[in-house]
């Protein structure tokens, strides 16, 4: 049990006796939660995705296994059209049989830069350049049982184009409101983790509670045309 540091607690409450004051989110070097490899071996291989098992020893010095999929890692875009727009898409993800409204997002290629993928996966999938860009951070989206990491990016100054999709590749895109896509979040319709992260990103960057560092994008004035 952590209590973060800015949390109020009432006066009568009563803590238990192991509970944890969080001094710094970003420490790893806590000893006694970390666990070290012993050995690791692969499951299966797939065309970009991997299974592995290792086995660990416990803070406690006891031996247990984990059990996780190896990623490449993927970019994730949120573009802005206006001061109260943005793009999305929406297409079947087969492993949920659902049609999802999601932000442009894509997986890295082997040794690509997130900031080079970013701008691809957005030109591919939506047809649109974008004339400046901010990385925003990263989310591990399912920290249990996968290493991968998605590096969020904003957009804005975007000019309409040609798509580009992969030949195995069929999406919609369209516009929706700030408040529609916080909408469709609450009622349900829009539950892909990675879009419901980015949306606390877009509240927080529009009311200006959360500022972003923007870069003018490489070529950006010939239409913004470089790709991996």
């Amino acid at each position: 049990m952590i209590d973060l540091p800015d949390t109020t607690l009432p006066s009568d409450t009563t803590l238990p006796s192991d509970t944890t004051r969080l001094s710094d989110m970003t420490d790893d070097s806590d000893t006694n939660l970390t666990e070290t490899l012993i050995r690791s071996e692969p499951l299966c291989e797939g065309n970009f995705l991997k299974a592995r098992r290792d086995t660990v020893r416990m803070p406690d010095g006891s031996v247990s296994t984990r059990e996780y999929i190896v990623h490449p890692g993927a970019v994730v875009v949120i573009p802005l059209l206006d001061e109260r727009h943005v793009l999305v898409e929406r297409q079947f993800r087969y492993p949920v049989g659902r049609i999802m409204t999601e932000f442009p997002a894509g997986k890295l290629d082997p040794g690509e830069d997130p900031w080079v993928c970013a701008r691809r996966e957005l030109r591919e999938e939506t047809g649109y350049a974008a004339e400046e860009w901010a990385l925003a951070g990263r989310i591990h989206l399912a920290i249990a049982y996968s290493t991968e990491v998605i590096h969020v990016f904003f957009a804005r100054g975007l000019k309409a184009g040609e798509r580009d999709l992969d030949v195995d590749e069929f999406l919609d895109v369209g516009t929706l409101s700030d408040e529609a896509l916080l909408d469709a979040c609450r009622d349900g319709a829009a539950t892909d983790a990675k879009t419901l992260t980015c949306l606390l990103w877009l509240q927080n960057v529009r009311s200006g509670r959360w500022t972003l560092d923007w870069h003018r994008a490489p070529n950006a004035g010939a239409g913004d045309q470089d790709s991996a």
